[in-house]
């Protein structure tokens, strides 16, 4: 069953440790300003872009790895979690505000109240003339789980399946009203019924990939692995994510 979302957003959760180098770090990223701390321990941050609406938060947590989750914005919150847990979602937690679920992979992703975001911030240009944006959180799928979750995404979101590109990922189509794309990639190399993570990839197109390579080494990202398509990077807080050639 769909869950009719109006916006999604990506959550960057980061351990309390490390959690005011890795805000720092995540603003001069994506070329945001963090909102005042909100939350009952103030473990709540929205990056802010320069023009359009946020679809990037951040949540300190008291301990564990970096991850990420999505945050997928609804008008009615019980209908959201039923349409979730009809399409094989379980609900973690119910707080009120939103409702906490996990993909059947336990990928955690809430469902939050709408509050009106609709316009898609524009990629920001950096010195040099480059652009990049960060434009899509890939979903990192053990290969034993990676047919039935490839299938629950479809279902909750509604967004067309592509696999029209390399045979380990398959791409849900999103709406261009809405500022993340999800990209599904299995993994052969991780132990059976591990839980699905998640990691966030910029896109700086073809020319300017190599120089938002070299801008974010400069932010004393490290450079992990290279292929055709894309640059693995890590940040010095534990966190993984992407350079893609895909145009911003």
């Amino acid at each position: 069953m769909v869950v009719s979302f109006r916006w999604i957003t990506a959550f960057l959760d980061q351990p309390a440790a490390t959690a005011t180098g890795s805000l720092q770090l995540w603003q001069a990223i994506t070329g945001t300003q963090a909102s005042p701390t909100r939350g009952e321990h103030d473990e709540f941050r929205t990056l802010l872009p320069a023009s359009g609406d946020a679809y990037l938060r951040f949540q300190v947590v008291p301990d564990g790895l970096p991850r990420v989750h999505l945050d997928l914005h609804v008008d009615d919150l019980a209908a959201g979690r039923d349409a979730a847990v009809a399409a094989g979602a379980t609900v973690v937690a119910e707080p009120g505000t939103h409702v906490v679920l996990a993909s059947p992979g336990g990928m955690p992703f809430c469902v939050v109240p709408d509050e009106g975001e609709r316009e898609v911030p524009p990629a920001p240009t950096w010195p040099g003339g480059h652009r990049s944006v960060l434009d899509q959180v890939c979903l990192d799928i053990p290969a034993d789980l990676y047919d039935d979750e490839c299938a629950f995404w479809a279902e909750v979101t509604g967004w067309p399946l592509d696999a029209s590109g390399r045979e380990e990922f398959v791409r849900l189509v999103r709406p261009s009203s809405l500022p993340l794309g999800i990209l599904l990639q299995r993994l052969d190399t991780v132990p059976p019924h591990a839980d699905v993570t998640a990691h966030l990839d910029l896109a700086a197109g073809w020319e300017g990939a190599d120089a938002e390579v070299v801008r974010l080494r400069a932010l004393d990202a490290a450079e992990r692995w290279r292929s055709d398509w894309w640059i693995t990077l890590s940040d010095p807080y534990g966190r993984l994510f992407c350079v893609t050639r895909r145009e911003p």
